[in-house]
């Protein structure tokens, strides 16, 4: 049965410019899926340059980053692929794209991986950085959902956020809270 591991996702457009994305891999056996949705960036840049990295982080501020207009992050050089990748990855994944099926909302690009690199120690998680993932999750699809869901689902999160965060935790959280509030006033107090 296929697993979705939470990602940063680096891909580069035909003049080398890197654009890192949070999104859910899907891990099916030896393959790995990115199904990103139409339109975006990410499905431009694998359409043009059919490569990609998988960036396995702790660092919870890049997903909210990413999601609140914070994109520029320290990337380095990967050995056999044209995308670079996140200089602060736990581990990466270079993918090489092999196959696509066609979809009206999200096109699946299968990959092969090319090469896997650990670059420093995983210490695990806590609940705040799994709530934070949550919660980007739930900004990602402010489009999607009711209001209504939302407000139940953040106000679950806040709580592990208030007991567990620390200040990388609490910085990503307000990035969020932030990004929702102008939509949906009051939402950050929930």
């Amino acid at each position: 049965m296929p697993m979705i591991r939470e990602t940063i996702l680096a891909t580069t457009d035909s003049a080398g410019l890197v654009h890192l994305a949070p999104l859910g891999l899907i891990e099916d056996g030896e393959e790995r899926i990115v199904a990103p949705f139409r339109p975006s960036r990410t499905l431009d840049n694998l359409c043009n340059v059919p490569f990609a990295v998988a960036n396995y982080t702790d660092d919870v501020r890049i997903f909210a980053g990413c999601l609140t207009g914070r994109h520029q992050w320290p990337t380095v050089a990967s050995h056999q692929v044209p995308v670079r990748r996140l200089a602060d990855a736990l581990a990466h994944a270079e993918l090489a794209v092999v196959r696509v099926t066609e979809d009206k909302e999200r096109p699946r690009f299968h990959c092969r991986v090319l090469r896997l690199a650990t670059h420093a120690p995983f210490q695990g998680f806590n609940r705040a950085q799994a709530a934070v993932i949550e919660a980007a999750i739930l900004v990602s699809r402010l489009d999607m959902l009711p209001r209504e869901k939302i407000e139940q689902e953040i106000a679950y999160l806040k709580i592990a956020v208030g007991k567990t965060a620390g200040a990388a935790e609490l910085q990503a959280w307000q990035w969020l809270m932030e990004s929702i509030s102008p939509r949906f006033p009051g939402l950050d107090r929930a």
